[in-house]
Formats: structure tokens, C-alpha cells, sequence
């Protein structure tokens, strides 16, 4: 078995991590159980591009439950947990082709490596997968029946593979799934941020002033956790709706200039480039904290930042410390990549739980009905999003109502009004 991880000796370590992750993921075991007896991807090959986490530990062996051949590469250079690489290819027999900290060159040559498995299903997390397949790759597209994909950031370059006519097999959005982007992009981004942003500053947040760019699921998440932990939380959007929902649920919502100006700790949220600039690094007081959420770290303007600096250092695992020319200092988090996995563990297992048991099942039901779509981004069928949130509540004992007879017929009517 073919294999590039940091050191295999890690592995005791990883199995128990892992272990522990997967005792709140209920669904997911659910899931492999189901798989076990059935076999639905029997044959299949799947390439996997994701955050080598725990969690993810857990759906690779799900898949491969199933019945699957499967190999994961990393998503993101510094997500990978080295002891759950190896756990993987000692405990697991699962190709992995990940090290955080890899380098650009490294990170791709890693993704060649996982679809030299000629993928059949490809699960991505930000799209470079595909992307890949798309420009180098792509005598291999003809064997693919779909893929997916799960995070917001992907989403948005492979609506627009779709919609420019270049995408060439279906996609389902597991990131669109209910079970996912409430849940795992609200509360688990909110959390995990947070974590990671407190892991490498041992800073308070109480009494400080915190700005969240962007108040999509994953801002309102991070906005509504420091607000908790008692931070002054500042909002800025570029959607009127966004920002509006921000100012009725308790927040101040400003431009970005004037934010900067205020701001003790700054987080990006959006998915998109350069959301702060050169000019927003000029007005910052000395000492502030940046750090991005986002999935790549193009949302801060690093190169600017470098330019109008006289002096960086390593100041702390994780932080790195840019002295402008006049003195002030501002403090680069995890080199901009996603915090809440550069300085910490990301998304806790109970909400990767459900976002995870999308992937499996959104996999199955690509094997089943791949064939008959069309080369677009689909969302997530809305009953396999709905027997998960069944199944999650059922493993929390929580039970709900349903719907009488008469109730369903009320429902269904139009001529039964007062």
C-alpha cells in the first residue's frame, strides 16, 4: 500500500483519538453499521480531499464499511493531524497522503497521488480535488460517476464550473444540507474559532472589541460565541439582508475601515478574497489579533500586510508578529489559514457527526443515481437530510410529535381555511 504521512509511529495515539471522536457520532455508526450488512459501494473508489482529522477517520472507515476503495489526501496544508494519518494506514489499511505543513508543491503532488486510484466518487473540501481533475487530470473524468463537496468555499467555484459549462460530472452540495450548515457551519465554526483562537493567543476576550467579517452561518456562529464569552462583537457584511438580521440580533454593524480602527480581534468568515486589505492593516491598533475562518487564506491580504512591515517574527506556535513601520504590531494567527484547525482540533465529532453522515450517504445515493444527472451542483436530497436529523435526535433521546391524519389532510388542502 502506497503512503506519504509524517511518521507511522504516531498511530497508537491517533487510534485512541479517534476512538474517543467516535463515541459522539452516533449517526455515522449507525451508518457503518447499515453499510456493513449491505455493501452499497462495493467496488466503488473514492477519492477523498479533506481535513485529515479524527472525524474524518471515522467516514473513511464508514466508506470503506461499505464496501468502498478508498485513499484521502488533505484539504488544507495545516489541517492534518499526523497521528490520525498514521492510525489510518496501520489500524485501517486506508491510503493517506498528508503531513501538515506540507508545502504547496507537496499538497498537490498529494492530491495527484489520491486520484491515482482513478476515483469512481470524489469527496472534496474547497474543491482543489476537482479542480485538479479539472486541469490535469482529466483522462480520468470519464470513470466518475459524481462527487461531493463540503464546504461553502467550494461550493462557490463549482457553481461557477457549472454555470461557465466546464464542469464535467455532478455534484451534490453537502455543505447546502440543513444538517450541515446549521449545525456544523453555526455551532461547530462557532466553537472551534473560538477554541482556536484562544489555543494561540491565551488571550481574554471578555471586554475586548471583536469583528466577525461576514455573517453567513459560520459568522453568526463565531459572533454569537464571542458575544457569549463577553467581547464587544462589531459585524461587517457586504449583503443589506445579512447585516440588517446582525443589527436585529444585538450586534454593531459597520464598514471594515471603521471597524479597523475599533478592533481588538479581527476573524474572516466569507469565502472571498482580500476582505481585509492593506489599508484596513494601516488603521489597527497596536497589538491586534487577525485570524481567518475561511477555508483558504486569500480572505486577508498577507502581501499587503508584508509590505508595509519592517519585521516579522514567530512570536508563538501559531503567531506571527508584524511590526509596522511606525512601531505598532500586528499579530498574523496560524498564517492565515483556518484557525480553528491550525491552532486546534476543528469541529467537535458530535456536529461532524451529521456533516459526515451527509457525505456517506450522499455517496450512496451518487452509486444508486449518479447516471441520470446533468453536470451541475445538486443540494442534498431532502429526505437523507431529514433521517439524519431523526436519527440524531433519536440518539439524544429526544423524541417530537407527528402529524395526525387530519392535520396531513389540512396541510394538503386549499378549501379549509377559518
Amino acid at each position: 500500500m502506497d503512503f506519504d504521512i509524517k511518521d507511522i509511529n504516531l498511530a497508537e495515539e491517533g487510534r485512541l483519538r479517534i476512538e474517543w471522536a467516535n463515541k459522539s457520532m452516533p449517526v455515522l455508526n449507525l451508518i457503518k453499521d447499515r453499510f456493513e450488512k449491505e455493501k452499497p459501494l462495493k467496488g466503488v473508489r473514492v477519492a477523498a480531499c479533506l481535513h485529515v482529522t479524527t472525524e474524518t477517520a471515522s467516514l473513511m472507515v464508514t466508506l470503506k464499511a461499505g464496501g468502498a476503495s478508498v485513499v484521502v489526501c488533505a484539504s488544507n496544508p495545516l489541517s492534518t493531524q499526523d497521528d490520525v494519518t498514521a492510525s489510518l494506514v496501520r489500524d485501517c489499511e486506508i491510503p493517506v497522503f498528508a503531513k501538515k505543513g506540507e508545502d504547496n508543491e507537496t499538497y498537490y503532488k498529494h492530491i495527484n497521488s489520491a486520484l491515482d486510484i482513478k476515483p469512481m466518487i470524489t469527496m472534496d473540501d474547497g474543491a482543489d480535488l476537482i479542480s485538479t481533475l479539472h486541469s490535469q487530470r482529466t483522462e480520468l473524468i470519464d470513470g466518475i460517476i459524481g462527487g461531493t463537496e463540503e464546504t461553502t468555499t467550494g461550493i462557490i467555484r463549482l457553481r461557477s464550473m457549472a454555470n461557465e459549462g466546464v464542469l464535467r460530472y455532478p455534484i451534490i452540495a453537502v455543505n447546502d444540507a440543513d444538517t450541515k450548515h446549521l449545525f456544523d457551519n453555526r455551532y461547530g465554526t462557532g466553537q472551534s474559532t473560538i477554541d482556536g483562537i484562544i489555543r494561540a493567543t491565551n488571550r481574554l476576550l471578555a471586554g475586548s472589541v471583536f469583528v466577525a467579517c461576514g455573517y453567513g452561518w459560520c459568522g453568526r456562529g463565531v459572533a454569537m460565541r464571542a458575544k457569549g464569552m463577553g467581547a464587544n462583537v462589531i459585524v461587517t457584511e457586504v449583503d443589506p439582508l445579512r447585516a440588517l438580521e446582525a443589527v436585529m440580533d444585538g450586534y454593531r454593524v459597520m464598514p471594515i475601515a471603521d471597524a479597523a480602527q475599533i478592533g481588538d480581534f479581527f476573524c474572516t468568515l466569507t469565502g472571498d478574497i482580500n476582505v481585509i486589505r492593506k489599508e484596513h492593516f494601516l488603521k489597527m491598533k497596536d497589538g491586534t489579533i487577525i485570524a481567518n475562518s475561511g477555508h483558504f487564506n486569500v480572505e486577508l491580504e498577507i502581501k499587503g500586510l508584508e509590505e508595509i512591515s519592517d519585521n516579522k517574527r514567530r512570536i508563538r506556535d501559531s503567531i506571527d508578529e508584524y511590526t509596522l513601520k511606525d512601531g505598532r504590531r500586528i499579530n498574523l494567527l496560524g498564517e492565515g489559514r483556518l484557525i480553528n484547525l491550525a491552532s486546534a482540533e476543528g469541529h467537535p465529532s458530535s456536529v461532524m457527526d451529521m456533516s459526515f453522515a451527509n457525505q456517506a450517504l450522499s455517496a450512496e445515493y451518487l452509486v444508486r443515481n449518479g447516471k441520470k444527472f446533468d453536470n451541475i451542483v445538486y443540494r442534498v436530497p431532502i429526505e437523507i437530510d431529514e433521517r439524519i436529523a431523526k436519527l440524531k435526535l433519536e440518539s439524544m433521546g429526544v423524541e417530537i410529535d407527528t402529524l395526525t391524519e387530519e392535520q396531513k389532510k389540512y396541510l394538503a388542502s386549499w378549501d379549509m381555511g377559518t
